[in-house]
């Protein structure tokens, strides 16, 4: 079977077995077939939540790009699935702009996993810059405490910014993800420190605990 007509019949995500539905094909010729696309530069493997393989097979992955997804899934013990988003060419795409995509999807599962992209944050010039035109400084300030609270290894944040992003004092409360607030006492501080509440309780924690 020819690469052209492989790549137009799996385009999209697949596994082993929707591999074989498709082609009317045992496991082992669905396999040669997907490591046929992968030769070529047009699969991308990952793994989902029950360890199962998944593969993302598209023209666009030969032509490179990224997508915010993907970032977080690279530094996140907590993986993403991955439909079709938003991909980006032609430039390095910072963490920094990662995490404000995150905060801004107002997604539990987006916003937790970025926790994980404070271990390699470093330009809080640029993270201040993006949160303020993002409108989105204390919501950053609050998920970069707790994720120190959560012993994620964080490099310090430049104090300048960190009192540029706290809240005056008549500022209201904010909401992470509209009409959650934490039950956990322990971060009740953090709170009210930025005025944002948390979205986040222990079990939804249990990745970084």
């Amino acid at each position: 079977m020819l690469i052209r007509e492989l790549l137009k019949r799996l385009e999209g995500i697949q596994t082993i077995d929707t591999v074989m539905s498709i082609l009317n094909v045992n496991r082992q010729k669905a396999v040669y077939y997907i490591h046929r696309l992968r030769k070529e530069g047009y699969v991308r493997t990952q793994y989902s939540p029950l360890k199962k393989r998944v593969y993302h097979i598209s023209f666009e992955i030969k032509q490179g790009g990224t997508s915010y997804y993907e970032i977080i899934n690279k530094h996140s013990p907590i993986k993403l699935s991955i439909t079709q988003t938003y991909k980006i060419y032609g430039r390095e795409v910072t963490l920094e702009e990662t995490l404000i995509f995150a905060i801004k999807s107002k997604k539990i599962r987006v916003v937790l996993a970025s926790l994980s992209l404070f271990r390699k944050i470093s330009d809080w010039k640029l993270l201040y810059k993006l949160a303020k035109t993002n409108g989105v400084e204390r919501k950053v300030g609050v998920l970069y405490d707790l994720s120190r609270q959560l012993k994620i290894r964080t490099r310090r944040m430049d104090g300048r910014f960190r009192r540029l992003m706290l809240p005056k004092p008549y500022d209201r409360f904010q909401f992470i993800l509209e009409g959650n607030r934490t039950r956990e006492e322990k971060y009740k501080k953090i709170e009210n420190l930025w005025r944002v509440y948390i979205p986040f309780n222990k079990s939804d924690l249990v990745d970084y605990l």
